[in-house]
C-alpha cells in the first residue's frame, strides 16, 4: 500500500521529478526570510522588495488555480507570500506616513 503511494508520488505530474515541485519549494525560503523580517525595524525595509514579494504572490496564486494540475504548493506558497509582502508594506506605510503621536513630539 505504502510503495504504491509513493510511487503515484513519484510519477505525479507535478510530483518530486519536476520543477512543478520545486519551485514551490525553493520560494517558501523567501516566505520563511520574510517572517524573519518581522523583527526588523520598519524604517530598513524596502518599498520595492516588499510589492516584488506581494505582487508576486497575488498574480501567481490566482495563476496557481488556473494550471493543470492544480498545484496546492503553489498556491499556499504564494498566498504566504502575499500575507507577509502586505504586512510588512503596511507596518513600513504606517512608520513612514502615520508615526506615533509622541515619537512625532520628540522629534520636535
Amino acid at each position: 500500500m505504502a510503495a504504491s503511494k509513493l510511487q503515484a508520488f513519484w510519477n505525479h505530474p507535478a510530483g518530486p521529478k519536476t520543477i512543478h515541485f520545486w519551485a514551490p519549494t525553493f520560494k517558501w525560503g523567501i516566505s520563511i526570510a520574510n517572517v524573519a523580517d518581522f523583527a526588523k525595524p520598519p524604517e530598513k525595509l524596502s518599498y520595492p522588495q516588499q510589492i516584488a514579494v506581494t505582487c508576486t504572490g497575488v498574480i501567481w496564486s490566482r495563476y496557481s488555480t488556473v494550471i493543470t494540475p492544480k498545484n496546492w504548493n503553489l498556491f499556499s506558497v504564494n498566498v504566504a507570500m502575499a500575507g507577509t509582502g502586505i504586512y510588512q508594506l503596511s507596518r513600513k506605510i504606517k512608520h513612514d506616513y502615520f508615526p506615533e503621536p509622541e515619537a512625532a513630539v520628540a522629534e520636535e
